[in-house]
């Protein structure tokens, strides 16, 4: 009878010790945190289990290495494991990680455009090396029409959609979505007060990106923008010729590092010089600036500019042909002194 009752008892205390370390387990694996630092980790398509269980293990410090590992055998992670930035924090758990790549936990990404983008290229690059989408992927959805007809665009003025900010969005976003966020904050830009101001200068919205693409191609000095927007709608509103060098620097893809009187020859819509009006499209992304520039110009009678001589980045402005000589003079002459004190 003893021995009967003392096999109960050590199967019963088997029992009980079983289930605390099961009980235990459990709590390790659900509750427990298991990383010592925050990481960001990047998923891509094709990544596996062992692959995703090691960059996490290296990048977030994983303090327990087993009860990560039987987490992601629990939960399939090498099955159902979804691409995506995610970020592990030292208060995730094991069985939390393991269901935020099952699922798709994202934690999404800034989304940075800004600086100058004067081709296609540049945006493609911009962001392909910020997303998971290919560049390639994106220098085609510039080109594609029949894609930017969903938003109101064409290959043409494309430069027009975007707003230069940085945005907030998933990682895995595709282009149709990096677009769409584009044309909100297009949308958002366009305020009834905005459509209203460029109505009284008597241009269009695209009117006023393909102005502020060239003010964006004049100078980066965003005080003097206003100005040098008011130049060109001086010359718009007399039918005066543009005569603006960055449309003919586009003409060449801005390959001249200066812009010669051989180039002032090519024969484009885009060149300014042999064409009235505007150019057909913004031959770069126009900034906030630029575009807040031409709806608020400066009022003024001017209709020159030339570098400022002393080399501060900034522009000399005329009204007459006789002063705008005389500036750029000065300035030829401040450039002659500097090449030859070197």
């Amino acid at each position: 009878m003893k021995k009967t009752v003392s096999i109960v008892l050590l199967a019963g205390l088997a029992v009980a010790v079983l289930a605390g370390m099961f009980a235990f387990r459990w709590y390790s694996d659900n509750k427990r945190p298991n990383f010592s630092r925050e990481a960001v980790v990047y998923i891509y398509p094709g990544t596996g289990a062992d692959e995703a269980f090691n960059a996490i293990a290296d990048s977030a410090g994983v303090l327990r290495p087993n009860s990560l590992k039987r987490a992601f055998a629990d939960k399939k992670v090498d099955e159902y494991i979804q691409p995506g930035r995610y970020v592990i924090k030292p208060s995730s758990s094991s069985v939390y990680v393991a269901r935020m790549l099952n699922n798709g936990w994202q934690t999404p990404t800034r989304l940075v455009l800004s600086g100058t983008m004067r081709r296609k290229g540049d945006i493609a690059r911009k962001i392909g090396n910020q997303m998971l989408v290919d560049s390639a992927e994106v220098a085609a959805a510039l080109n594609d029409d029949v894609l930017l007809a969903k938003y109101g665009f064409n290959s043409v003025n494309v430069f027009s959609l975007f707003i230069p900010d940085t945005y907030e969005m998933y990682w895995t976003a595709s282009i149709e979505e990096i677009l769409q966020k584009q044309k909100d904050a297009y949308d958002a830009f366009w305020t009834p007060e905005n459509i209203a101001k460029a109505e009284k200068l008597g241009l269009t919205k695209e009117q006023v990106s393909i102005v502020a693409s060239i003010v964006k191609g004049e100078t980066n000095y965003e005080p003097e923008m206003p100005s040098v927007a008011g130049v060109y709608l001086n010359r718009l509103r007399i039918g005066m010729l543009l005569q603006a060098d960055p449309t003919v620097a586009y003409c060449f893809d801005y390959e001249p590092n200066r812009i010669l009187l051989r180039h002032l020859q090519v024969d484009s819509p885009y060149n300014t010089y042999k064409y009235a009006g505007l150019p057909p499209g913004p031959i770069a992304v126009p900034t906030k600036a630029c575009l807040n520039a031409v709806l608020n110009p400066d009022p003024h009678n001017y209709l020159f500019f030339c570098a400022n001589s002393d080399f501060s980045g900034t522009h000399k402005f005329a009204s007459t042909l006789a002063e705008h000589n005389r500036n750029a003079r000065e300035f030829q002459a401040a450039l002659n002194r500097r090449n030859a004190s070197r």
